[in-house]
């Protein structure tokens, strides 16, 4: 079993005047959550404390098996990946309900915990690094026009207004069906995953984030951090989560370790020849 120190820290910022973001600390069944709503008229709250709402229910009561399922996946991931859509489901349901809901949505950073493993799964723009060894990477995947345009068409994103690169390409309950981003990825003591809402991202920088997030317990992590993106404006309601893998009762497999360090530079070097 792996033994998880988790702590959890979402503030209002400073200029919003609702809390539209949500997040969900499950630390019986190692599963935590990040959503950051979007929405007039209080949709946004209404949407994100869907998300973390459908989780909780299938925590407690277990759900379906999945449908579709991906047997490039594990079956815990399709497990995961299911309780996305269904999560999707709940909040495009609710949004047809009154008018004020119409087109509200929600971003999801979701980690899942197994006996060895981690689950990352994501959808919108609410990141999730993983810090291992002194460097950080993002192990979730942007959804927003400025990522993606930029991977294919770098050279077009000079003539957009920003406003439009931050559009969301892919977002919780703003159409019948979505399909969230899921990796899996050998878990190691000493490892550091991070979830937050742009929020928090928008301000500090991964490096940053790393440094803080590394030098105290994640409860004080998680004020420092909040309190460094008020005092740079705090525009955004912000949320953040902090895990620290602490023991692993698993012995340390070597090649396991290679295998995850060689995973951790090929998408490293993906990463920059997307930049």
């Amino acid at each position: 079993m792996i033994h998880i120190e988790a702590a959890g820290l979402s503030d209002l910022g400073r200029i919003r005047e609702g809390n539209e973001d949500a997040y969900l600390i499950d630390e019986a069944r190692q599963l935590y959550l990040v959503a950051d709503g979007m929405g007039g008229h209080q949709a946004g709250e209404v949407a994100s404390g869907l998300v973390v709402e459908t989780f909780r229910r299938f925590l407690q009561n277990g759900g379906a098996d999945p449908e579709p399922y991906d047997r490039m996946l594990s079956p815990d991931a399709n497990r995961i990946a299911a309780w996305v859509r269904s999560a999707n489901r709940a909040v495009y349901e609710k949004s047809l309900e009154r008018a004020e809901y119409r087109g509200m949505g929600s971003t999801l950073a979701a980690v899942a915990y197994t006996d060895s493993t981690f689950i990352v799964a994501n959808v919108g723009d609410s990141p999730v690094y993983l810090i291992r060894n002194r460097a950080i990477e993002p192990l979730s995947v942007t959804h927003t026009v400025a990522a993606e345009l930029g991977a294919t068409h770098p050279d077009r994103l000079r003539y957009l207004d920003p406003k439009v690169q931050h559009m969301l390409t892919r977002a919780i309950g703003v159409g019948p069906a979505v399909e969230p981003d899921i990796c899996e990825l050998q878990c190691f003591r000493g490892d550091i995953v991070v979830l937050c809402s742009d929020g928090l991202s928008n301000k500090v920088s991964p490096d940053e984030l790393a440094a803080i997030a590394a030098a105290a317990p994640p409860a004080q992590a998680c004020r420092t951090l909040v309190d460094l993106a008020n005092e740079r404006g705090g525009e955004d309601n912000i949320t953040v989560i902090i895990l620290n893998v602490i023991k692993q009762n698993l012995p340390q497999n070597r090649l396991l370790r290679f295998v995850a360090l060689l995973q951790q530079t090929i998408r490293g070097i993906t990463a920059r020849k997307q930049q």
